[in-house]
């Protein structure tokens, strides 16, 4: 793909969950003083419907104002492809860096993903697919980038909805067999994400990334398991996070303990 609409597109940037990342010279009707953009076109199918779906999900999103949150700058639909570009940090995400960060670094990330994920919260919305590769990182911490747009596209998601089988270890297991995106499914996620940056390792340990499927049986059918290598605050706060939904901390309290690790 050369690019899209009015934007040409450099280079890709890699894939996620429902959806591939291009970098993208920024068109001149874009009123931000940058070059380069990053432009995010989903695989599935944007019907209109789905398409003003997404749109409001975009502007909300944009709407909450945030240090923690990657800026949304454009959306558009060509050829039945959806679209939206979003500021570009040239410095990656915890799942692939430029360069590796130190472990108080990529433990700051998460807390400011948290940060990012208590405001929109607090503005009624729920990020949905957070994850290492949606945290972007910057001089000043961490960002917390694409909101999980796949499930506007299939409404009532449940396991085969969920795009990568292979990140299935940040979703709750409660949303893996049907339940609703809330904020507590956001915290689950958080937990999980925090435990792999200070352990190495997941909850699960290190599943299968080439058999989706069989990463995602061991998900559904064994506990999660908290490393013992883990600091106690790290691990009780790791613990805290996968307990009963409405036991969870908030995603600001998540961030204000977070803070004490660094």
């Amino acid at each position: 793909m050369q690019g899209i609409a009015d934007y040409e597109f450099v280079r890709p940037l890699g894939s996620g969950n429902h959806g591939q990342y291009f970098l993208a010279r920024r068109p001149p009707r874009l009123p931000v003083d940058v070059e380069h953009v990053a432009v995010k076109v989903l695989s599935a199918e944007s019907t209109e419907v789905a398409f003003r779906r997404a749109v409001r999900e975009l502007t909300a999103f944009s709407a909450v104002q945030s240090p923690y949150l990657v800026s949304p700058y454009d959306a558009g639909q060509q050829d039945g492809k959806f679209f939206y570009s979003m500021e570009y940090l040239p410095a990656g995400s915890l799942a692939n860096p430029a360069t590796p960060p130190k472990p108080a670094d990529a433990i700051r990330a998460v807390a400011d993903a948290a940060r990012a994920a208590a405001a929109l919260h607090e503005a009624g919305l729920v990020h949905r697919d957070i994850k290492p590769g949606n945290v972007l990182l910057s001089s000043a911490g961490g960002r917390l980038s694409d909101l999980g747009l796949a499930q506007v596209f299939t409404e009532g998601v449940t396991i085969t909805g969920m795009g990568a089988l292979d990140s299935v270890e940040y979703v709750d297991p409660a949303v893996l067999t049907g339940g609703r995106f809330v904020p507590a499914a956001d915290v689950w996620s958080l937990g999980v994400m925090l435990h792999r940056v200070v352990s190495g390792t997941g909850v699960h340990g290190d599943l299968p990334a080439a058999d989706g499927l069989l990463a995602l049986r061991r998900v559904l059918s064994e506990a999660p398991r908290i490393d013992p290598s883990l600091p106690a605050p790290v691990a009780d706060l790791v613990g805290d996070c996968l307990g009963p939904a409405g036991q969870r901390p908030t995603a600001a309290t998540f961030a204000a303990r977070a803070d004490a690790f660094v």
